[in-house]
């Protein structure tokens, strides 16, 4: 690609074998992607072109390489999910043809062989709805025939809140690009724009997270018996891998959080090492993906099959609370008022447990409520094509929003950590509750793990 930066994937030599983008669940219609692109297209500016590029794939060690994710604003509209990938959107190019075109990797028999062949042009439309297809070597030279007729540029880039990133990525690679070759046309931001779209789910998009959704439940349920004393934490994540990707799933939506005991008050506990122990509550942070859209689902289990007298208060206490939080999320509502309302929900049932006084709660921080010794994460975050999905928490709920509701109690001097999380979809009529038949009262899971 001439002097582009470097938004290729790594060169291998002939004995390098890198893992197969070959997906597991079933094809996507197309109309998804052509919805997806006219909502994006109506926040452009006149004379705008925007560019969207596809994720590395990224070196471990040796000739070693991590499994490929595609960048998620680009899988959300093209549908395409393999690696060297580049789509434009020109609007207003004189061209009809040149308005929307899609850069795909060249297939060759050395690929065919060593990799698996990769999207045929029309393949690529078939999967995109885009019937302009170039190969991604042709990019720099297409481009340019397209650029100097516009006046904005769009580029995408990681903008959420919670990113942590040290690696330069293919977006910041290919930003320092274009802003070094073009240096006079006017940069705008594509990320404001998708946050705002990816926020309101279509109902496909809601279909396809109701399938991760499914496929989480199918592996809760399998642990419900496979769960006993003795059992280790990571023969446990074993049994949830089995289950999901037999049923067509790519793997986990993140790191499971298999925790037993203590190991539960720890928020982003990963390492599931730990046997579980007689009298452990086991708090299981674990999910499926399905099409590149993530479910999130904890629940906690008591690993000799019934919960203490102590454990069940604990474990109602946050169920009430998760209750009351799915009714406050419905339009309109804003988080500010959301998150208080919660907090205030929260300090009453820490009161009844005897874990903060009241006397406590007369002389608190604001900034740092007396409940938030126990309960010091948030209750909700968005839910889509990222476990964190992209959204403003600072403008009202609204209809096709997905959020998470995930109250805990944490006490580490009880070895006891309780967290209930469920998956919810706002409608103009209320709430849906996507994961509505996973067990979540105790008795119910304290009965199917008791049952023959």
């Amino acid at each position: 690609m001439g002097n582009c930066p470097k938004i290729k994937s790594y060169k291998y030599l002939i004995f390098v074998i890198k893992i197969s983008t070959t997906m597991k669940y079933a094809p996507i219609k197309n109309n998804l992607f052509i919805e997806n692109r006219n909502r994006y297209r109506q926040h452009l500016k006149p004379g705008a072109i925007s560019v969207f590029v596809s994720n590395d794939i990224l070196p471990t060690n040796a000739d070693g390489a991590m499994g490929f994710r595609q960048n998620s604003d680009l899988f959300y509209l093209t549908g395409v999910d393999q690696e060297d990938t580049i789509l434009v959107l020109f609007p207003d190019a004189k061209d009809n043809k040149m308005r929307e075109i899609l850069f795909v990797k060249e297939t060759s028999e050395l690929i065919a062989i060593w990799e698996g062949a990769k999207l045929t042009k029309e393949q690529a439309t078939q999967t995109s709805g885009i019937e302009t297809i170039f190969w991604y070597h042709e990019f720099e030279k297409v481009f340019k025939t397209l650029i100097f007729q516009a006046e904005f540029v769009y580029l995408n880039s990681n903008e959420h809140t919670r990113r942590y990133i040290d690696t330069e990525t293919a977006e910041m690679r290919f930003a320092k690009w274009m802003k070094e070759k073009f240096p006079l046309h006017k940069i705008e931001r594509s990320a404001p724009i998708m946050h705002k779209i990816r926020a309101i789910k279509s109902t496909y998009e809601i279909e396809l997270i109701q399938q991760a959704c499914d496929i989480t439940e199918k592996g809760f349920r399998r642990l419900l018996k496979f769960v006993k004393p003795g059992v280790w934490e990571y023969e446990i994540e074993a049994e949830l891998i089995h289950e999901f990707i037999r049923n067509r799933s790519q793997g986990f939506a993140y790191g499971p959080i298999i925790a037993s005991g203590h190991n539960a008050c720890v928020l982003h506990y990963v390492e599931n090492n730990k046997q579980c122990k007689a009298g452990d509550v086991l708090l299981l942070d674990t999910a499926a993906e399905y099409s590149n859209y993530a479910s999130d689902l904890t629940r906690c289990i008591p690993v000799s099959g019934k919960f203490s007298k102590r454990q069940k208060a604990v474990y109602n206490a946050v169920l009430r609370v998760m209750k009351a939080a799915t009714k406050m999320l419905k339009d309109g509502n804003t988080f500010e008022k959301y998150n208080k309302a919660v907090g205030e929900l929260m300090t009453e049932e820490l009161l009844k447990l005897k874990l903060i006084k009241a006397s406590e709660v007369k002389k608190q921080n604001p900034a740092w409520p007396a409940y938030k010794k126990y309960f010091m994460h948030g209750t909700s975050h968005f839910l889509g094509l990222d476990v964190h999905d992209v959204g403003f928490f600072n403008e009202p709920m609204r209809p096709g929003m997905v959020f998470t509701v995930e109250p805990g109690i944490y006490i580490p001097e009880e070895n006891l950590g309780i967290r209930l999380e469920n998956n919810i979809l706002i409608t103009t009529k209320g709430q849906v509750d996507l994961m509505k038949n996973i067990p979540l009262e105790a008795e119910e899971i304290e009965d199917i793990m008791n049952s023959k």
